[in-house]
């Protein structure tokens, strides 16, 4: 196959793409998330009629014709000390403009240019990264005249468009187009080198082969999830070494499920912040409403998730409650105790630990808790140690022969309660799925058994095989063993 065939395919499949990075910048509520996105296809970013809803920098892989790209949706930018909470966002914004090999500088065009436009107008037009001006809201009558007056900004000629009803997306292309070709260029001479450890067929076809968790193709992925304030965007920012994450002491500042790629002694992960969960019941603004829904989408694509607890007051009823959803989802888990720097009696608040652990968690018993300090750095090796170690028991798989020997003398030492003077009894067991790992019992009568003995059962399994920090499930099924040699007819 041509040199250049295969660089085609490898971009198809992305292998080493990253591609072009855009940032969308603007004040706050001009439709930057909207029009974040329209280029990603899908209701990534929260969108809501308040401003200020986006608050860290989001990124999302854009299509827009046959350009792919980067895409980073960004805090509103506002004038305001650097220490509060809007300096700190602008702050953010600041260096997703450094990272990005162009900029989307969005205005309202019903709004016209405000004296906040004219400000940071001026700031981007210091930038050495190249600007596209875009007069957002522009459908009908009503955006002409700001549309106009947006050639005052110094930064070219605007294009109209309209992220809500996706106008103007063809003159955006056009001006994307040069600088998206020119990243591609560049990358492509670096995807040369990767072309020889490609596998192709006798065809020139690549071979499509499973990559192992933990590698680029297939990072590990990972929800940090918790209460407001526990802590979980201070941990992820000392874990990927820079302030990625906006922090401070006011509680809730995350709201939308940010993820940033990290590599850890060679593996790769993907993290996952997400807004605190509170009470469902003091959960009553809209936004709010959405924030707790994107957090909880992330718990049910991730494959492990970290409840992040605040060791000043760990295990409060709607920390059990977040464990006990975590599990009910079925994904692997370990928790962490966070702020462990600010406990003077530690052997006292460990024990405190550990009896909670042995009282609350039966649905997933072995569970590890690893205690650190987000804000210091301490124990974030033994806490991915941890992850990887959930995830292993999370694809544990039992043959059906040590399964089937463990049932035997499960079922000897402490058989099945017999109900109306008749034994319950189960005749075989068998896996069919992980992820997690769930088991099938063939029975007599499997709706008469008592859930105790399905927790006797699941408890010895997890003991048996070592498999900790994840949920089993065990379901039954009536009938006899499938792989019981069958007795043969008598022919008269």
């Amino acid at each position: 196959m041509l040199k250049g065939g295969i660089l085609w395919l490898i971009r198809l499949l992305g292998v080493n793409a990253v591609g072009a990075t855009v940032a969308i910048v603007g004040r706050p509520n001009v439709g930057k998330s909207t029009l974040f996105n329209r280029l990603v296809g899908k209701r990534l970013a929260l969108v809501d009629d308040t401003p200020g809803v986006t608050r860290d920098r989001r990124p999302g892989e854009a299509r827009l014709g046959d350009l792919r790209f980067t895409i980073i949706d960004t805090a509103g930018l506002e004038d305001a000390d650097k220490a509060s909470l809007e300096g700190r966002m602008r702050r953010q914004t600041e260096e997703a403009i450094e990272t990005a090999d162009a900029v989307l500088f969005v205005i309202d065009a019903r709004a016209g240019v405000t004296p906040l436009d004219a400000h940071f107008a001026a700031v981007a037009r210091k930038t050495t990264r190249p600007v596209i001006l875009l007069a957002n809201k522009a459908e009908g009558r009503a955006g002409v005249s700001g549309l106009y007056e947006s050639f005052s900004l110094g930064l070219g000629e605007p294009i109209a468009v309209s992220a809500e009803h996706g106008e103007g997306l063809s003159d955006l292309y056009d001006a994307l187009k040069p600088h998206v070709d020119r990243v591609t260029e560049e990358e492509d001479a670096k995807r040369e080198e990767a072309v020889t450890n490609v596998d192709v067929d006798e065809d020139g076809e690549i071979v499509d082969n499973e990559d192992p968790v933990g590698t680029i193709e297939r990072p590990l992925r990972v929800a940090i999830v918790g209460r407001p304030n526990a802590g979980k965007s201070t941990l992820i920012n000392q874990m990927v070494g820079e302030d990625r994450m906006l922090t401070g002491p006011e509680a809730g500042i995350t709201r939308d499920s940010i993820s940033v790629d990290w590599t850890w002694h060679d593996r790769h992960i993907k993290l996952f912040d997400t807004a605190g969960i509170r009470k469902k019941a003091r959960v009553q603004e809209k936004l709010e409403k959405l924030s707790v829904a994107d957090a909880l989408r992330a718990i049910k694509f991730a494959e492990v998730v970290v409840v992040t607890l605040d060791a000043t007051m760990s295990f409060e009823k709607q920390d059990l409650q977040i464990i006990d959803l975590v599990a009910r989802e079925g994904r692997a888990l370990v928790i962490a105790v966070n702020k462990w720097d600010l406990i003077e009696d530690r052997e006292e608040a460990w024990k405190k630990i550990r009896d909670a652990n042995e009282r609350y968690f039966n649905q997933i018993r072995g569970v590890r808790i690893v205690t650190l300090s987000g804000i210091q750095g301490q124990g974030i090796d033994r806490l991915v140690e941890g992850v990887f170690a959930a995830y292993d028991a999370w694809n544990a798989r039992v043959s059906t022969a040590g399964l089937n020997r463990w049932l035997e003398r499960a079922t000897t030492s402490h058989p099945p309660p017999a109900v109306a003077g008749r034994r319950v009894r189960i005749r075989y067991m068998t896996q069919p799925k992980t992820r997690p790992p769930h088991f099938v019992a063939f029975s007599s009568r499997p709706e008469q058994l008592p859930e105790s003995y399905t927790r006797y059962l699941i408890n010895s399994l997890r003991e048996k095989f070592d498999i900790q920090g994840t949920p089993i499930r065990l379901s039954y099924r009536k009938g006899d063993n499938p792989y019981a040699p069958k007795k043969k007819r008598k022919i008269q």
